[in-house]
């Protein structure tokens, strides 16, 4: 039996649980608002009883409920209370795969003579995560990771227990009635197309011939059809994030970037981001991507360009001279709002390609010893001097986690 086990309302739940003054009020989580922030990360059940949605603006959250209480996000708490979350469940199976910050998968599959049944390991493990976090779990159960996930977010979260099993003798008269939208992988755009196909229900999908989905949608048709009919072969793995395709870095700014000298700045410390993570990883790229957005969100512009190197590599300024090179191919010289960017096609550093002309081997060094220097002193105890610059934002980043406030 594989598990899905979602943290109800997480961020907003771990402010309640440190402030037991907040257990009766409306509570959201939100961003800075003076820095382009203002938005609901999450929203407590006594929140969303007011039409509170995770997503909305803070405006919006504060006109529907005026009373709400806004609490800053702390993104450090949040991600040690996911560690603590995975090694609670632990305990209960050896295979436990995070999907999200506040969702894991666990399969208990062999768990049964230690802990029980499914539905007593359920509880065992709500349990142990109220006691010892302070916070509720939903369970959504099922013999796939897909089944376990719709059976949690459409049964689990709605029902007073929090626990719900989505299973082959009870798909029929469960999922199948429920609407198209509801099934795991279906958004708004396709949506719109099955229901002018005439699939209004997951059930409607299930039942409708496979090949004729197959040449409309192809793989992606299949794929969804054998969802709607419960089937999912991928396992439950501790591996699921250790094979990366790209590492990558986005940057949504402060203010509107005018100036090829401000925005410099800025990209130079994405590919010192990025190419930190990339040693840290013992890897390097040779496809580099760039993207930008424009100011003005009701008027979309910006792109997203790559190009590919010869040798494959995770020196910063070699990354950053091809980057800025890109960006100033493309750019429309309108206001910039967020950058980023991107190394691909990865491979390990064990091995380079030697160049008469250029001391690779001394370039690698210096950046492997500028990551031992941050890691032991912090993010910004050694720095470019372009970073000192009023546009820099190395300083600001290294006070957040994800974005947000640590």
């Amino acid at each position: 039996m594989v598990f899905l086990v979602d943290m109800q309302s997480f961020y907003a739940s771990i402010e309640k649980a440190e402030h037991p003054e907040l257990r009766n009020r409306p509570v959201v989580v939100s961003g800075d608002p003076e820095r382009r922030g203002g938005v609901v990360l999450a929203a407590c059940p006594i929140a969303k009883s007011y039409g509170i949605r995770n997503a909305e603006t803070l405006w919006e959250a504060q006109q529907a409920c005026p009373e709400v209480v806004v609490v800053r996000p702390r993104m450090e708490i949040y991600v040690k209370t996911s560690i603590q979350l995975t090694e609670i469940l632990e305990r209960f199976s050896d295979k436990v795969e995070p999907y999200s910050i506040d969702e894991q998968f666990i399969d208990v599959r062999g768990s049964e003579k230690l802990f029980g049944e499914p539905n007593e390991i359920a509880k065992k493990i709500q349990a142990a995560i109220q006691q010892e976090l302070g916070l509720y779990a939903r369970v959504g159960m099922g013999p796939n990771k897909v089944l376990a996930k719709m059976a949690c977010d459409h049964f689990a979260k709605k029902n007073k227990s929090g626990i719900f099993e989505l299973n082959y003798e009870n798909l029929r008269n469960e999922l199948w009635p429920k609407p198209i939208s509801n099934l795991f992988g279906v958004g708004s755009r396709m949506r719109r197309h099955f229901e002018k196909m005439g699939i209004r229900t997951i059930g409607n999908l299930a039942q409708y011939p496979l090949e004729r989905l197959k040449r409309r949608w192809g793989i992606n048709g299949h794929v969804l059809w054998m969802t709607a009919n419960g089937i999912d072969h991928s396992p439950v793995t501790t591996r699921s994030f250790q094979k990366r395709k790209a590492i990558g870095h986005n940057m949504t700014l402060p203010r509107d970037y005018r100036t090829e000298e401000e925005i410099q700045v800025v990209i130079l410390e994405l590919c010192e981001e990025v190419c930190r993570r990339a040693r840290k990883h013992r890897l390097m790229g040779r496809t580099i991507s760039v993207g930008s957005r424009g100011a003005i969100y009701e008027i979309p512009t910006g792109f997203h360009r790559q190009m590919t190197l010869g040798d494959a590599t995770n020196d910063t300024m070699t990354i950053f001279h091809h980057a800025w090179e890109l960006f100033l191919q493309f750019w429309d010289e309108q206001p910039v709002r967020s950058l980023g960017v991107q190394l691909g096609q990865l491979e390990s550093d064990q091995t380079i390609q030697l160049n008469l002309f250029q001391d690779r081997d001394k370039e690698m060094r210096i950046g492997y010893t500028m990551d031992a220097i941050k890691e032991r002193f912090g993010p910004t105890s050694i720095l470019r001097a372009s970073s000192l610059l009023p546009a820099s934002q190395a300083n600001e980043r290294a006070r957040k986690i994800g974005g947000h406030y640590k």
